[in-house]
């Protein structure tokens, strides 16, 4: 017959297992903190480690481009004529882009177009294009002008007419009729075309998107000053330490 166990040596054995049963769980607890925080400090390794997407590479001195050609840092924006959030690019960030940076000839911006909001957007596209061809720099009085003026983006209002009118109403110094001919014979859609192939392979879903010396500004950003200062100012960080 087995050994009768009194009822005091019985509380203290429960007693006992409860205490090791909870040093049990206090050291499984402890390796799972342990476990979890030797893979934190790895996937932040992992990533910190992790090689840096090459940054994006433009035909700068084949895009139009407000600014000296050799800035340190350079912007190339693309951009729906048609887009409100490029009208809010086109009159709150570029000014203080032109004032701060561009005029100092710190900076450039250059500009791609990726028309998407009507098909109206691939006729503006293609008369910024043809003014582009004529003349730099009535290229940027015309940007302006059809961001400034831009009507509703549910309109298909950027027709061959409109388009020939507002170069006229802003005085623009090119032809005016080989600017309608270039539009209606869409003179510049191969160009078109290959800037609208960059839109998938550079990950582009909005307008306006950035590109800070190859590295992508997008979003909410892109319509934001301090942003994009921000941007700029880590690009020629990089620039100064790369002794460019």
């Amino acid at each position: 017959m087995g050994q009768a166990v009194s009822k005091s040596t019985y509380k203290q054995n429960r007693k006992d297992l409860r205490i090791r049963s909870k040093e049990r769980q206090k050291k499984v607890r402890t390796l799972m903190w342990a476990s979890g925080g030797i893979l934190l400090v790895a996937i932040i390794l992992l990533f910190a480690l992790a090689p840096k997407p090459d940054p994006a590479d433009f035909d700068y001195a084949n895009l139009p481009t407000l600014g000296s050609q050799d800035a340190k840092v350079k912007i190339v924006e693309f951009g729906d004529f048609k887009c409100p959030a490029c009208q809010q690019f086109a009159t709150d960030v570029k000014p203080e882009l032109i004032k701060e940076y561009i005029d100092k000839g710190i900076v450039s911006l250059s500009f791609m177009n990726y028309h998407f909001i009507g098909p109206d957007s691939k006729t503006a596209a293609l008369a910024g294009l043809a003014v582009y061809h004529q003349s730099n720099d009535e290229f940027w009085k015309y940007y302006q002008a059809l961001y400034d003026k831009q009507p509703d983006e549910s309109e298909q209002w950027a027709t061959v007419d409109y388009l020939v009118q507002l170069a006229k109403d802003e005085k623009l110094n090119i032809d005016y009729d080989k600017l309608r001919s270039d539009i209606e014979n869409e003179t510049y859609a191969k160009e078109l075309s290959d800037q609208m192939s960059r839109v998938p392979q550079l990950g582009i879903t909005g307008t306006p998107t950035l590109f800070v010396n190859g590295t992508k500004v997008g979003g909410s950003d892109a319509m934001n000053y301090e942003p994009v200062k921000a941007a700029i100012e880590k690009a020629l960080k990089e620039v100064d330490e790369a002794g460019q």
